[in-house]
């Protein structure tokens, strides 16, 4: 029983690493960008808050992931794994281009890859809460940071906290950033740990015969899976996350510590707001990525922006890689299931 068990927590694992190369950026491109944060400080912060959030505020989205968009019961071992696979390998895909992508959709599309092919969809779920969410979401980012960036222009933009050359003199901007880099981080452990929890506790629940229903004990191993996962965000930070953070940070635009504390606040604001009160999965890249857009915008303006060659890789990169994950579950759940091994 223990070997076959395995191989969906290595995906996983592997997973996890993914996930910590791409969330690196919506945590701290800011800071980086900013040059406040020395790239080997980044890693052990952002494993460190992302463990806390998972563990804090990551319960509803488990749920979500584990048994809200299908029943928990058909995500058995080989159905877990090809669902984990799918997303690891568009991720990755994503990480070598150096794009942020969105965990969240991903995750989704591959479980719905699962669900349509096993006819189990939960429809209301997907299009009437996590859908819509996915296209206000970000756009409610960006309304609000183009808007405070306009309302308080004089602040945001005050030379006296935006000269890199004399910004040590002033530890309030500086620890302003530092510390929503990592409230960022506690808001993407709060909603994309789920995205690699969420299936395996659903299949270990299985396993162990225990009933989905049994809230206490899906906590329980909830809790468990995310000691083994959580902390590989970190190590995966450190292995994918720099080219990641130079996309995001540097080739948009150079953004000063207060447009940067703006950017984190407001982003991570929103995801935690979804990951507490409803458990969607949300992606924090794309509300993170329109956000920055914002202050592209403000100061270079919209033509500009928009002809810049990292937002265009930006757009084709969000489109393709949920799709990429769809398509290759459901090329792998048809051969699992030609090969008679579906429901094991």
């Amino acid at each position: 029983m223990l070997l076959p068990i395995l191989v969906p927590m290595l995906i996983g694992m592997f997973l996890a690493l993914n996930m910590g190369g791409s969330g690196t950026a919506p945590s701290f491109s800011a800071a980086f960008g900013a040059n406040l944060i020395k790239k080997l400080a980044i890693p052990g912060l952002f494993g460190i808050f992302v463990f806390a959030g998972a563990i804090i505020a990551g319960e509803k989205v488990v749920l979500t992931i584990g048994k809200g968009l299908m029943p928990a019961r058909y995500l058995t071992l080989v159905v877990s794994s090809i669902i984990l696979l799918s997303i690891s390998l568009s991720l990755l895909i994503a990480n070598i281009l150096g794009v942020p992508q969105s965990t969240s959709q991903s995750t989704v599309f591959a479980v719905v890859g699962a669900a349509a092919y096993l006819d189990r969809i939960n429809y209301h779920k997907i299009f009437f809460e996590i859908v819509p969410m996915w296209l206000v979401l970000p756009l409610i980012g960006f309304v609000l940071t183009y808007i405070f960036a306009w309302l308080f222009q004089k602040y945001f933009e005050n030379p006296t906290y935006n000269d890199y050359r004399t910004l040590h003199r002033y530890s309030v901007p500086r620890l302003l950033l530092i510390g929503s880099g990592c409230y960022v981080a506690f808001s993407i452990g709060s909603n994309n740990v789920a995205n690699a929890t969420g299936p395996l506790v659903s299949m270990l629940i299985n396993e162990l015969n225990i009933s989905p229903e049994d809230n206490q004990k899906f906590r329980l191993i909830m809790i468990l899976v995310t000691l083994v996962i959580a902390p590989l965000f970190g190590i995966g930070s450190s292995v994918f996350g720099y080219k990641v953070l130079k996309a995001a940070g540097k080739d948009i635009t150079h953004l000063g510590p207060m447009h940067a504390s703006l950017v984190s606040i407001v982003t991570a604001t929103l995801l935690l707001a979804a990951s507490i009160t409803q458990g969607i999965p949300t992606s924090l890249v794309q509300l993170n990525s329109l956000a920055i857009m914002a202050i592209s915008i403000k100061q270079s303006g919209l033509k500009n922006t928009l002809k810049n060659n990292t937002v265009k890789r930006f757009w084709l990169v969000w489109v393709t890689a949920p799709l990429v994950s769809l398509s290759i579950t459901l090329l792998l759940i048809y051969i699992a299931d030609k090969a008679g091994i579906l429901f094991y």
